[in-house]
């Protein structure tokens, strides 16, 4: 298989924070984003319109100072197929991957895998900031 159609580019970063809460204020209340969602108290997923930072309550134990703060980068994709032909391509170049694809409760559909260094790496379409409709 050839390489699928290029991202959009890396426009997903997810944080690891011991508290959600004040990490959203900051977001939110200096740097201008908006809530986009907000499933439940230990995730929160902001926008400024054309990006997309998720912020995750860090494991039991999280520790800011010794625990990897960033949880995973994530590259973005015209649409949900894009997705799928992302997840052939890299298993038929022995990508380890972490998850496979699914589509989210916000319509948004992505996989992980791990690039060579052990960072997790999230191939998404992101219905806010895709440009391909489902």
């Amino acid at each position: 298989m050839s390489r699928p159609s290029p991202t959009a580019g890396m426009r997903h970063v997810a944080l690891n924070v011991a508290d959600v809460d004040a990490c959203k204020r900051f977001y939110v209340d200096l740097m201008g984003m908006r809530v986009e969602w907000e499933p439940d108290p230990d995730n929160v997923y902001l926008t400024s319109g054309n990006d997309n930072l998720a912020i995750h309550k860090g494991p039991d134990g999280f520790d800011p100072s010794g625990h990897q703060r960033l949880d995973h980068i994530g590259f973005i994709v015209d649409t949900p197929r894009d997705v799928d032909d992302w997840y052939a391509f890299l298993c038929e170049n022995g990508v380890e991957i972490k998850a496979a694809p699914r589509t989210h409760r916000d319509g948004a559909r992505s996989f992980y895998c791990a690039d060579p260094g052990g960072n997790i790496v999230q191939i998404i379409y992101h219905p806010p900031i895709s440009k391909g409709v489902g």
